[in-house]
């Protein structure tokens, strides 16, 4: 027993270690998807006015 007494704390800080950088990773792959997302329509919507559309005079 003393050697899950002494290895307990180190387990839950590498858990803990583990569920934070496992959430910081996975909120940074969210923020890229919304960004490129975000990208892509707005060139959708660039695109779509030049497709034909009226060209504003210059």
């Amino acid at each position: 027993m003393e050697y899950i007494a002494v290895l307990a704390p180190s387990v839950v800080v590498g858990l803990l270690f583990w569920f934070a950088m496992k959430s910081i990773f996975n909120a940074d792959k969210r923020e890229r998807q919304a960004e490129a997302r975000a990208q892509h329509e707005a060139g959708l919507g660039n695109s779509a006015s030049t497709d034909g559309g009226p060209t504003p005079a210059k």
